[in-house]
């Protein structure tokens, strides 16, 4: 490689780490929002409105030849399916958790998620996987029990929601290596974006609440800066591997930290601290132990916020 394309190259990984840094700065922004609402509304409408502000993002998905239809065309429809309870999962978790813990809390327990893929990666694609990845997985169970601090203090549904969304998430990566070598881009999104969208519209007819001016305002800032975060973190994959770009997930916690204290009076105590260190330091250890395997799927599914 000549030294005119090598730093071409060199340029291109950092435009790309800074536009993932940028986009999970937003995501914190846009889950910060949700919080802001302090519970006024459902958490299905919150979903509902912010996959309608998703809608959006769809061009900067779509290939070429590809159209809106596109989003529902798949090979394995019970998969796509499964794709599509996942995200809407994920998203009414997430909007719990963020409504109920405070953001340092809430991020720590979502960041299990590498964790999760591990164990499902054996049981439903069998992957192999060795003493150096058990052990992230167990560091990563023994933070959580750190954060949670059972028989010490109460649970409440907060907590179980982001372990749910971390699930979700999990549940949402695995399904991406199976689907990701048959089914194009567009429909693997589609599946995240509809499911949410058709899913929380009915769910959320019972108990529709009429947003007020300032829960209109938090709202579209929730739908908006998702969508802008997706946009900016498919930059960036286009500009750098995704699985060099996947530990800039983790920079959500100081954000989470800083807007706790800034904006919600949230403190942030030792064994917090100390869980979240090893729950960061098992999930940064299992992606770069899937940054050296360079699975396929990674590289033509770039991370995305759920709406």
């Amino acid at each position: 490689m000549s030294d005119t394309a090598l730093a071409t190259n060199q340029s291109g990984l950092v435009r790309g780490l800074l536009l993932a840094f940028a986009a999970y700065a937003v995501y914190a922004c846009s889950d910060a929002s949700v919080k802001l609402l302090h519970g006024g509304l459902p958490p299905f409408e919150v979903v509902f409105i912010g996959a309608v502000l998703g809608l959006p993002v769809v061009p900067f998905v779509r290939g070429e030849g590809e159209g809106w239809l596109d989003l529902l065309r798949c090979h394995d429809r019970g998969m796509w399916c499964l794709r599509a309870a996942a995200a809407i999962a994920g998203s009414v978790c997430a909007v719990m958790a963020f409504t109920l813990l405070s953001m340092a809390e809430a991020f720590a327990l979502i960041f299990l998620m590498p964790a999760v893929v591990t164990v499902l990666s054996v049981i439903f694609l069998h992957e192999p996987v060795r003493w150096r990845r058990w052990t992230a997985v167990v560091v990563g169970f023994v933070g959580v029990l750190i954060v949670l601090r059972p028989g010490f203090r109460t649970l409440h549904a907060g907590h179980f929601a982001a372990l749910g969304c971390g699930i979700a998430g999990a549940v949402t990566v695995v399904l991406l290596r199976a689907l990701g070598p048959s089914e194009k881009r567009i429909s693997l999104y589609g599946a995240g974006l509809v499911g949410p969208l058709l899913v929380s519209f009915i769910l959320m007819l019972p108990h529709f609440v009429m947003p007020g001016g300032r829960e209109w305002l938090w709202v579209a800032c929730y739908g908006l800066l998702a969508a802008t975060g997706n946009i900016l973190m498919m930059r960036a994959s286009a500009a750098a591997p995704a699985s060099l770009l996947a530990p800039t997930h983790y920079s959500q916690m100081l954000w989470g930290i800083l807007f706790g204290y800034l904006l919600f009076g949230d403190g942030v105590d030792t064994p917090m601290l100390l869980g979240s260190a090893l729950i960061i330091g098992a999930g940064l250890f299992t992606f770069s132990r899937e940054r050296v395997r360079k699975p396929r799927w990674w590289q033509r599914n770039p991370p995305v916020h759920p709406q």
